[in-house]
């Protein structure tokens, strides 16, 4: 199999946000179907899905991931999270749903064919370091699946993962905007994709002494949960800069009718409709930033 991507000067960067990524994966199937192929693909969290359906160049897997998948009796729920399974059950829905044969089987053969580099981001928990996972990490659709499971990783909401001898937490407590890593990269133009609208900025928690608490033996979570409000807003501050300069497409939804957390199928499929819809309308400009 033999793969081409024809965008090379920029950095392809999906932001996380949980189910509100149903949206983006509408933005994800306009570029499939476009013919939109980046060289260099970032995610953390939710955005690493949509970083993995996009590489493996899927459009049915990038509106099942967000959608259909709610569908399924071992998706999750508050009953699985009284039992100690995590809100969402990360198990199966990272590591069992890809497999030949499952709800959600993806294509590895593909993922290794695109020549894109790949930049997964994780939250290493005893050493508070963002940890960026690349195609060097993965060797088979396990590891693949366990990567995706480390960056989506929700504290709280779903059990740590453990990968390698380290445990990993949702790579958005870093701020959940993977643009250090393409900087550190080399790259100094970004389209990025967004599930928050136009102006939207985080606040700190009001709740810090139940973080303090929960995570006591970890105090690099604890700063970590603490602060990623600022790096968050902050990235977004040198974004709109690098847009203002022409060296940033920032795609925003116009309006997100999903919180992180929605289980709720007729809602996600909306959501998925919305951001095709904007997507399909949005190409010209997209393609005229991008210079095909």
């Amino acid at each position: 199999m033999v793969l081409a991507n024809n965008i090379k000067d920029t950095a392809l960067i999906f932001e996380g946000g949980g189910m509100r990524a149903s949206y983006t994966a509408g933005f994800v199937n306009n570029m499939l179907e476009d013919g939109i192929y980046f060289d260099y693909t970032a995610g953390i969290s939710a955005g690493a899905s949509n970083t993995v359906n996009y590489l493996t160049r899927d459009p049915g897997r990038a509106k099942k991931s967000f959608v259909d998948i709610v569908r399924e009796p071992e998706f999750g729920g508050w009953r699985s999270f009284f039992k100690g399974e995590g809100y969402f059950r990360a198990h199966f829905i990272y590591e069992e749903t890809p497999l030949p044969g499952g709800v959600l089987p993806l294509d590895f053969e593909t993922f290794k064919a695109n020549p894109a580099k790949v930049r997964i981001g994780a939250f290493e928990m005893d050493s508070g370091r963002m940890r960026y996972f690349t195609k060097a990490d993965i060797h088979s659709l396990q590891d693949l699946a366990k990567v995706v499971r480390c960056s989506s990783t929700l504290p709280f909401f779903m059990v740590p993962t453990t990968f390698r001898q380290k445990t990993y937490l949702d790579g958005g407590l870093d701020g959940g905007i993977a643009l250090d890593i393409a900087k550190k990269d080399g790259y100094n133009k970004f389209f990025v994709v967004l599930t928050r609208p136009k102006g939207f900025r985080k606040q700190p928690l009001k709740v810090p002494g139940l973080v303090k608490f929960y995570f006591r033996e970890y105090p690099h979570v604890v700063d970590a949960i603490l602060n990623s409000y600022l790096k968050y807003n902050q990235a977004l501050d040198e974004l709109e800069q690098f847009a203002e300069e022409g060296k940033a497409f920032l795609v925003y939804p116009e309006t997100m009718p999903v919180t992180s957390m929605e289980t709720d199928y007729a809602r996600l499929e909306e959501s998925y409709r919305l951001g095709y819809r904007q997507g399909k309308r949005d190409l010209l400009r997209w393609r005229e930033f991008l210079g095909i």
